[in-house]
């Protein structure tokens, strides 16, 4: 494009990330209750050897694109046996079981619209060749965009060498869906807080009358199913207990076979009723103090119609914590936290108005109130908004903040503040040009004319920018940081 960038001299690195649609994870076919009835009926009277035959066809053509197609279709067969009122079919051959299963499967190509949005992180695991070199092992993470808009989050693996180049590992073609390890226990408050920040804990105040300050999922569907019983629903109060049985789902553990390669690993939305869209998850490895790490990445959650700022929590990349933001604070998109505390608390950049830009802090990585405005829309490649690339990266010279603008026909921007070390409230300095602006091969896309990014890495003076392209594809850049840190012009109190 024709903006005028920056003298931050960029080098762009030789490759690019493209959807795959050869990435499938399987899910559930769900059909009604009489249909399923009627599939088991015409699956069982066909002959043993006829179905011998489809079993084995089945399996062959599809357990190349699966670890382990088998217990896909034995999983999915138990699932839908839940919803049968007769238990005839529990004594059923195990290959007639796949076979059924085999029926309520579906595959879904999870990259098969974009691979964009991407933030980067240590990884958690360095070799200690890698750390005599200073080269630096990391992990790069995408939002994956399949078929009706359905976003995850998916992982790719590689090496920094001392120039900030990048050498991506392969990556597997396979994909794994975690097991899913639900809470056994809810907290009142943070219910009722989460429901207050939505709206709706007035319309449904009467079903946590009956629970106690930590209730389990059991004692929340009979409060629910006591409160139904007292008449017809309205709307507001079908719509109340939609949202808290959401909260409900949006708060669990998953967890990853140990033998998985980081590149098989998606994050899905649970089903299409709970979330359709994991957006624009923004990972950092947060400094715990003791020398010790864990990985947070704040994202946001859709379910097409509301959307519920949550939060990821790992220190391994295996297992996962799934939890909601709460308090008025809570209430937009694109949060990205400090990497380590200031002050002793939490530090968080935010959006709260869709416009500027904002600074919270808390004692609770889960609660967040008090936005701080630090920063307005202030040149005329971000005068619709203003908006963080990632968390910020700490430097002699204070806290860089790399941000993105939206400007003349909705086109991005990068760009670049520096933060007081101390005290981030305060811009000490500002890129004044867009540091990056679509190229002209990137302008087309899903959404024309944007350039994005969730997350940065400093690695030996290097800056190294993994970035979208029009919401379809990624890229990698690097610049010096001494370079960068130069061009920004101090701004005066």
């Amino acid at each position: 494009m024709d903006y005028a960038q920056s003298k931050v001299k960029i080098y762009r690195q030789k490759l690019s990330f493209l959807p795959d649609e050869r990435r499938v994870i399987t899910k559930l076919f769900g059909l009604d209750k009489v249909r399923i009835y009627k599939v088991f009926d015409r699956v069982l009277k066909l002959s043993d050897k006829e179905r011998n035959r489809i079993l084995k066809q089945i399996i062959a053509n599809f357990e190349n694109r699966h670890k382990n197609v088998k217990r896909v279709f034995k999983d999915n067969f138990d699932d839908i046996l839940k919803h049968l009122d007769i238990t005839i079919y529990n004594d059923l051959p195990l290959e007639n079981k796949l076979l059924i299963g085999a029926f309520f499967t579906l595959e879904y190509s999870i990259e098969a619209a974009a691979l964009f949005n991407p933030s980067i992180v240590p990884h958690p695991f360095q070799t200690p060749d890698d750390m005599l070199n200073h080269n630096l092992k990391v992990i790069i993470s995408f939002r994956a965009v399949g078929e009706g808009h359905m976003s995850s989050v998916v992982f790719r693996s590689g090496k920094l060498d001392t120039d900030g180049n990048i050498e991506m590992d392969d990556f597997s073609h396979l994909v794994e869906m975690a097991k899913i390890i639900h809470s056994v226990e809810y907290s009142k408050q943070d219910f009722i807080m989460k429901l207050s920040d939505m709206g709706h804990f007035q319309t449904v105040k009467s079903i946590f009358d009956e629970l106690l300050e930590t209730f389990t999922s059991e004692e929340l569907n009979e409060s629910v199913k006591h409160f139904r019983e007292k008449g017809t629903l309205t709307r507001n109060e079908e719509t109340a207990i939609d949202t808290l049985y959401w909260i409900l789902r949006s708060n669990y553990e998953i967890e990853f076979h140990d033998d998985s390669d980081i590149s098989e690993r998606v994050i899905f939305p649970r089903s299409t009723t709970d979330v359709r869209a994991i957006e624009d998850a923004r990972f950092v490895a947060f400094k715990n103090g003791n020398g010790s790490y864990t990985y947070y990445a704040p994202y946001t959650a859709y379910n097409g119609i509301s959307i519920l700022p949550q939060l990821i929590e790992t220190k391994d990349f295996f297992r996962f914590r799934i939890s909601t933001m709460m308090g008025p604070g809570s209430q937009n998109k694109g949060m990205a936290l400090f990497p380590e505390r200031i002050d002793g608390k939490f530090a968080i950049i935010s959006r709260n108005d869709n416009e500027n830009l904002y600074i919270m802090y808390s004692d609770s990585l889960n609660y967040w109130e008090n936005p701080i405005l630090i920063r307005e829309p202030k040149f005329f490649w971000e005068f619709i908004q203003i908006g963080n690339s990632g968390s910020p990266i700490k430097t002699e010279r204070g806290w860089l903040l790399l941000t993105h603008g939206v400007g003349p026909v909705r086109t991005y921007a990068l760009g670049a503040l520096l933060l007081d070390l101390k005290d981030p409230t305060k811009v000490i300095a500002e890129l004044k040009e867009p540091l990056l602006v679509p190229q002209e091969s990137e302008r087309n896309g899903y959404v024309p004319n944007v350039v994005y990014a969730c997350g940065v890495i400093h690695h030996n003076g290097w800056i190294v920018l993994p970035y979208a392209a029009s919401d379809t594809r990624s890229s990698i850049v690097k610049f010096k940081l001494d370079d960068l840190l130069d061009k920004m012009v101090a701004v005066k109190e």
